[in-house]
């Protein structure tokens, strides 16, 4: 070639594919140079290609960088990067910020669907040109096997994203298209997987979904999908009926030979299936990135589809069926369809798998489900328990495994259950493997609900487990190792006498400069120390926890937790006879009446309060100081009546301690307790003349009659369902007269007698009230008796 030949020099950059650096924060852009020397008439002399790359360093990347941003600028002073791929540049860089370094710990990628790769039958013999798509749209016009040509020709265009800018200007092509999977999708299952290839490089970039919905290429798809399943039924069914028969009269060749020619064709078919279906549903998964489309896709049964198709076994098209779900289920209305279609019974059967992103999506998935009750006890009863605590085991599927085992176990139901794994064993071993280093969120508050079970907490003690807990929790003042000692701590039996050996520990760690939520996590385990061994006095002088105790009642000293915790601690020790005394002595039940005031609303503090009010009573000393002292027995009395049970409950019992030992705040207690039984009565005496009452108490001939179960409503005579009367003997049955008559009434059918607790009941008596019977407001007694006339 001469000089003088030479006229000008063309070059053409091609953008390709986009990956992250292995090991900087940089991104890899992949393209290729093509030069063209022109002659004089602007006709190519020589050319030739070469492939480059060129690094974009990212050194201001961190955790905090906002990706989005950063990404419109790469794509903006790149030019080598298309903007179209601004949701990939977006992605590797959100890879990029949370790939942990060389040292660290490896992280999985996020797992997607892989890039359709072209099926079998796709294979052409000669290159596709974008300057001959009229000629393969004059294809679509002739046979199916021309249709299919053309089709494919325009696929090949269509897969290089350089050229769908001018598919999309040509009407025609996508028009005829659309026309001929509308109408021949049924007569040939490669022209319809083709065609909807071409849709589905369109379908890659947001700004031809528009296209995509002009031309209703998903509800066709959501069609074909339909269709596809219910011919896959016929087949199935079809297939077993010639496995039946063969299996019946297995000398007869013909039948086998001709099960088995049945059998190959099926297998055929359905690889053909699964590539229609594959292309249809990642066509679909894309256009879902609008929320209405996806709404339209749910409206039309797109999870029942989904889970249909989970009884594959092509791993490629169950990857893309299970991301597909995992989208859809962040969504009530979708996660509920999955529940009654049985999808967590098919993903169950899926774990394990030896596909690595199958496995990693379906426990993506079943972690979106187990936000669920009802799919969580599913998980259970499938047997997903076992399955997923061997997977605590495998490195890169430890983390979401063990966040829906940790789901699994806020229910009590389960919480047994792991004990029958080897989850406990493992979930120690990962505990101490950790060191000094930060413990994952998700192993700590999976092990604070393991050790909330009894048998589970047993078998965290076994061998030196307790005291490794206790070593590390200590040294590192972990908080949430406290919180998981203390969910040990509340279990009877051998592996709370083991805190024998920690009661200095953990009572030398309560003090003014220790963190507040660490103390309260050693506050809740030293209270759940109700051991008999336990010398709480020489505990509470040697470590000088009496002043702690009382300066931190104060309402408003600490955070409310603390206090509660100072209050149950308290209780604890008040169980001893020489602590409660010590603590009566130092003041502390004041300090207890004015805490109970700033926290009556709170019915945790009024319950735990009044359970140490409950532990002094006991004890002579304490007792006296609570009596004779202080208006605790006042505060009982108002509170007897509390709308919270445990409140009402530990008050009684309290009160009737309290009733026992003085006889004046006896009298006051069975007096409230009387008039708060009786108030309705005593509301309608004040408030009704006794003549408005007495029609209630006849019947219409005016004679007194007295239904079964009712009461007589007259000042001077009561009995009620509690029965109380006085302790001194039974009512005799004198009391009784019927004053109509001027006769005793049947004295002789009167029962009464007086249980050992003070209630008496009386039964079978024939009663005639009047209005004029005597008794004493506090001689009450209950009858079970029948009334005639």
């Amino acid at each position: 070639m001469q000089a003088d030949d030479v006229r000008y020099l063309k070059r053409k950059v091609k953008g390709g594919s986009l990956d992250v650096h292995p090991t900087e924060k940089a991104l890899v852009v992949q393209y290729e140079v093509e030069a063209t020397i022109l002659g004089g008439l602007g006709d190519p002399m020589l050319g030739e290609r070469k492939e480059c790359q060129k690094i974009i360093r990212l050194k201001s990347l961190n955790s905090n960088t906002d990706i989005a941003s950063l990404a419109r600028k790469v794509v903006e002073e790149c030019k080598l990067i298309h903007p179209s791929k601004l949701p990939e540049v977006e992605q590797a860089l959100f890879y990029l910020q949370n790939r942990k370094s060389p040292g660290e710990k490896k992280e999985k990628r996020p797992v997607k669907p892989k890039d359709l790769s072209p099926f079998e039958g796709m294979e052409l013999d000669e290159e596709a040109n974008i300057n001959s798509v009229d000629d393969y749209v004059e294809l679509l016009y002739e046979d199916i096997p021309e249709k299919i040509r053309g089709a494919t020709l325009i696929l090949h265009l269509a897969r290089n994203p350089d050229n769908l800018e001018e598919l999309i200007q040509n009407e025609t092509a996508l028009g005829a298209l659309a026309r001929v999977l509308r109408e021949d999708w049924k007569q040939s299952v490669d022209l319809a997987t083709t065609i909807i290839y071409v849709f589905f490089c369109f379908s890659s970039f947001s700004q031809f979904h528009g296209l995509i919905t002009h031309y209703k290429i998903g509800a066709l798809c959501m069609s074909i999908i339909e269709h596809e399943l219910k011919r896959y039924d016929l087949w199935q069914e079809e297939l077993q009926k010639k496995k039946k028969a063969a299996d019946e009269d297995p000398e007869n060749q013909t039948v086998r030979k001709e099960y088995e020619k049945s059998l190959k064709k099926y297998q055929g078919l359905l690889t053909k299936q699964e590539q229609l279906l594959r292309v249809a549903l990642f066509l679909l998964l894309n256009l879902s990135e609008d929320m209405r489309t996806e709404l339209k896709m749910r409206n039309k049964n797109i999870v029942h589809l989904l889970v249909k198709t989970l009884d594959r076994d092509n791993e490629e098209l169950l990857v893309l069926v299970v991301t597909f779900l995992k989208k859809l289920s962040i969504f009530m209305e979708n996660k509920n369809d999955m529940a009654e279609t049985d999808a967590v019974e098919k993903l169950a059967k899926l774990i394990p798998s030896d596909h690595e992103d199958l496995l990693n999506v379906t426990l993506r998935l079943l972690l979106n489900l187990s936000f669920d009750t009802g799919l969580r006890s599913k998980m259970v009863q499938m047997g997903l328990l076992p399955k997923l605590t061997a997977l605590l085991g495998d490195e890169a599927q430890r983390q979401v495994a063990m966040c829906i085992l940790y789901h699994i176990s806020m229910d009590d139901r389960f919480k047994s259950m792991f004990a029958y794994t080897d989850c406990i064993p493992q979930v120690m071993k990962m505990l101490f493997d950790c060191g000094e280093e930060r413990i994952d969120p998700e192993l700590i508050s999976f092990c604070i609900n393991l050790a909330a079970n009894k048998r589970n907490a047993q078998m965290m003690c076994e061998g030196n487990g307790l005291k490794m807990l206790m070593k590390r929790a200590l040294k590192l003042k972990d908080p949430l190792m406290m919180k998981m000692i203390r969910n040990i701590s509340q279990h009877d039996g051998p592996s709370k006498k083991l805190f024998l050996n920690y009661v200095g520990d953990l009572a030398a760690q309560i003090g003014q400069d220790e963190k507040e939520e660490f103390v309260i996590e050693c506050l809740g385990t030293l209270a759940n120390l109700t051991i008999q061994d336990l010398d709480w006095e020489m505990v509470l002088r040697e470590y000088n926890l009496v002043p702690y105790l009382k300066d931190h009642l104060k309402p408003g000293c600490a955070e409310e937790d603390l206090i509660l915790e100072v209050v149950i601690l308290i209780g604890t020790v008040s169980m001893d006879d020489s602590c409660a005394a010590m603590l009566a002595k130092s003041g502390i039940i004041p300090a207890l009446i004015e805490l109970l005031n700033a926290q009556q609303e709170d019915d945790e503090f009024v319950c735990q309060i009044v359970y140490v009010f409950y532990q002094m009573v006991f004890h002579q000393a304490t007792r006296d100081v609570i009596i004779k002292e202080t208006q605790a027995p006042a505060y009982l009395i108002d509170l007897m009546h509390d709308k919270n049970a445990e409140i009402r409950k530990v008050c009684d019992n309290t009160l009737d301690i309290i009733a026992e030992y003085d006889l004046e705040w006896g009298k006051k207690i069975q007096s409230e307790k009387f008039r708060w039984h009786n108030s309705q009565w005593l509301e309608m005496v004040e408030n009704r003349q006794m003549d408005e009452a007495e029609p209630y108490l006849y019947e219409d001939d005016g004679e007194p009659f007295l239904h079964n179960g009712d009461i007589l409503e007259h000042p001077d005579l009561f009995y009620s369902a509690d029965g109380i009367i006085p302790a001194d003997g039974a009512i005799s049955p004198d009391f009784f007269t019927d004053f109509q008559n001027g006769d005793m009434v049947g004295q002789q059918s009167y029962t009464s007698s007086v249980m050992t607790d003070g209630f008496g009941q009386a039964s079978g008596a024939l009663v005639r009230p009047a209005t004029a019977i005597g008794f004493r407001p506090d001689e009450q007694l209950y009858f079970t008796y029948s009334a005639s006339r």
